[in-house]
Parts: C-alpha cells; sequence; structure tokens
C-alpha cells in the first residue's frame, strides 16, 4: 500500500470556521487541491454559499474561503490508503496532524465541521484525547460527506446541510 500524504491547511490567521476531511482523495492529490475530484460537492456547495465554486481558480477559490474566516484541513497528515476510500485506510499506519498547534496559531476559531464520518471519528477517537483542556471551547458537529460515494443527498439538499458554515462564519451560530 502506498503511503499518503495530507496538504498544509487552507487557513487565514483570522480563521473562524474549520472544516475538516479525512484525507485527501487519489484525485485530489494528482492536483494538488482539496476535493479535486470532478464530482465532490465541496466546491460546488462553496460556489452557492460563498461565491468559490469550481469555475473559478483553485488559488481564487482558497482566497475568498479564507477571506469568509473558513479554514480546510484534513485529520490525517499520512496513512496508507489503497485507492481514495476512506474505508480502505489503513488505521494502524495513520499519523494525525497537530491540530493542539493549529489551534493555537488560529485563537479564532471556535466551530469545527466534519466532512462526513470518518473524518469526525478518527478526531474524536485519536485527536480530542490530546487537546488540552484549554480548547474546550471548541464546538463539533458533522456534516453529510461531500464525497462522490456519499449519494443519499443531491447537491441541493447537502448545500442546505452546509449552509450552518456560513452562518457560523458570520459568527450567527453558537
Amino acid at each position: 500500500m502506498t503511503i499518503r500524504q495530507g496538504f498544509a491547511p487552507i487557513a487565514a490567521d483570522d480563521a473562524r470556521v474549520l472544516v475538516l476531511g479525512s484525507m485527501p482523495s487519489e484525485a485530489s492529490l494528482l492536483k494538488q487541491q482539496y476535493y479535486g475530484h470532478p464530482r465532490n460537492a465541496f466546491w460546488p456547495i462553496m460556489g452557492l454559499l460563498f461565491g468559490a465554486g469550481p469555475e473559478l481558480t483553485y488559488e481564487q477559490r482558497k482566497k475568498i474561503l479564507m477571506a469568509q474566516g473558513i479554514a480546510v484541513w484534513d485529520v490525517l497528515k499520512y496513512c496508507r490508503r489503497p485507492g481514495s476510500m476512506d474505508a480502505a485506510i489503513d488505521m494502524a499506519s495513520i499519523e494525525i496532524n497537530d491540530f493542539a498547534g493549529f489551534f493555537a496559531r488560529h485563537p479564532l476559531i471556535d466551530r469545527v465541521f466534519f466532512n462526513g464520518g470518518t473524518a469526525e471519528k478518527v478526531y474524536r477517537q485519536r485527536v480530542l484525547p490530546e487537546l488540552s483542556e484549554k480548547f474546550n471551547y471548541l464546538h463539533y458537529q458533522r456534516l453529510p460527506s461531500t464525497s462522490p460515494a456519499y449519494a443519499a443527498m443531491n447537491l441541493q439538499q447537502k448545500a442546505a446541510v452546509w449552509a450552518v458554515v456560513k452562518k457560523a462564519a458570520a459568527g450567527m451560530v453558537k
């Protein structure tokens, strides 16, 4: 199995919201872009919510999210995984990103949204027990996965649920 390495976070110093995935897909790794699979709904949803849609360049999309106070990262720094499916991640091989350092560098973040179940499960099992009590102010919420593998909801349904990210970035959710 090939070792996969995730990306650095997309995050401005004044980020207020963090969206967490698990590990970039094969398509994302090839493009060196978060949510690079053409059928992943993340960028279409960001287009509907913030005007950061897939028709823009990746750099433009990143700038828009950062200007809105949104950070994007993954729970995993490294893992072994054949293909792109979260279910194929070799859990014995995972290395977690440095969340204590990240939250210390981004003290305005108070909301963490998980892009699907694997990100939430691994974070709660491997990150939360290691985080200092000084980060107890963080609020967590799982959102429906934007992956094309999660087909239980269409784009409009996912976007309606993901609208909480826009409210949180605007300080309208506590």
